[in-house]
């Protein structure tokens, strides 16, 4: 059976999407089918979808969204917090961040958004 978010549909078409830079809250997205997620930043940069991002997670075992983990022993280092230098929009497709760690190579797409919806609802099994 084909997931509802693989073609496009009230579920991946937003109706509203905030970016909420100034208060460095992350992004809240209203969609066309009634549902609201909310993505803080550190969320959004551990998930980001570009290719590199992507090889590291699957070499680690991550998915989109989970935090890295320091190798055994290594000593945790200072990283700032991630939060995005700024934003914008890509076509009425996706959304690409600059952030503040020099990374901008990401493109949110709003089914990849959609899909990766941190909400109890959306993590639950019969989802």
């Amino acid at each position: 059976m084909q997931s509802p978010l693989q073609t496009p549909s009230a579920a991946t078409d937003p109706r509203s999407v905030k970016v909420n830079l100034t208060t460095g809250t992350g992004v809240d997205i209203e969609w066309a089918d009634g549902h609201v997620s909310h993505y803080s930043f550190i969320y959004l940069r551990d998930a980001c979808p570009c290719a590199m991002c992507e090889e590291e997670r699957s070499k680690s075992g991550r998915r989109p969204g989970d935090a890295p983990k320091a190798a055994p022993g290594a000593l945790p280092m200072f990283k700032p917090v991630a939060k995005p230098v700024s934003a914008e929009g890509v076509g009425k497709y996706a959304i690409k961040f600059s952030w503040n760690d020099n990374h901008d190579l990401g493109l949110y797409s709003w089914r990849f958004l959609r899909e990766i919806c941190p909400c109890a609802e959306c993590k639950s099994p019969q989802h």
